[in-house]
């Protein structure tokens, strides 16, 4: 096998590995939500130890670039290939604890009577979910239009996540003896709120890996 062949058969393994990673972060943030709307404290305990599994194959896509760099000595477009292999992976990683601290807050929350219907915040992870999973596809097809309309269902994200801390702030005022409960929703919203930056930050790094030019899409 000659050396370009084997460097695209080790991105293309980067790629998988990547897309192991979005699969379990995104199935991590379900079921954190799951927990919290039903109240399965079991399900938000399997979430805490399942990430584990994420933040070994961050370390193994660590490891892999090092060699990568140190073998190949690849420039220019393979240096950025390689480079945002391991800065998406990170945000893939970030993006796995922001579900450990959905389902921590769950057990915080515990089997206590929740002060309202969980419907929105579901609703903002949804789109969370649906911007990391577009954010890979884009990573994975190259594809700058795609990364760039990211920024606008962030947008969206952040829309939600100012209506709903307001309605809660609003929770907060009438319900002071539920004030333990509330805060935790709070919590909760902007780690969703933060998912959507980290899929933003994906986005970025793809623009930068095919144009080779910093962009700022959280403005």
């Amino acid at each position: 096998m000659n050396v370009r062949k084997s460097f695209e058969k080790e991105i293309e393994g980067l790629k998988n590995s990547l897309l192991n990673m979005v699969e379990l972060a995104e199935k991590a943030i379900a079921s954190s939500l799951e927990a919290l709307k039903t109240q399965d404290l079991k399900l938000a305990e399997e979430v805490i130890k399942n990430d584990q599994e994420i933040n070994q194959i961050d370390e193994y896509i660590n490891n892999k670039v090092i060699s990568m760099i140190a073998q190949q000595q690849p420039v220019a477009t393979d240096l950025r290939k390689i480079i945002v292999a391991l800065k998406i992976s990170t945000d893939v990683e970030r993006i796995g604890d922001l579900a450990v601290n959905i389902a921590k807050s769950t057990l915080h929350i515990g089997k206590e009577k929740l002060i309202k219907p969980i419907i929105d915040i579901p609703k903002m992870a949804e789109i969370a979910q649906l911007m990391l999973h577009q954010a890979f596809d884009a990573y994975n097809k190259e594809d700058v239009e795609l990364a760039l309309k990211l920024a606008e269902v962030d947008d969206q994200i952040d829309e939600m996540y100012g209506k709903l801390i307001k309605e809660l702030l609003a929770l907060m005022a009438r319900n002071p003896e539920n004030i333990a409960q509330i805060t935790q929703l709070a919590f909760i919203c902007r780690y969703i709120e933060r998912v959507g930056d980290h899929a933003t930050n994906m986005a970025e790094n793809i623009i930068y890996m095919v144009k080779g030019k910093q962009s700022n899409l959280n403005t």
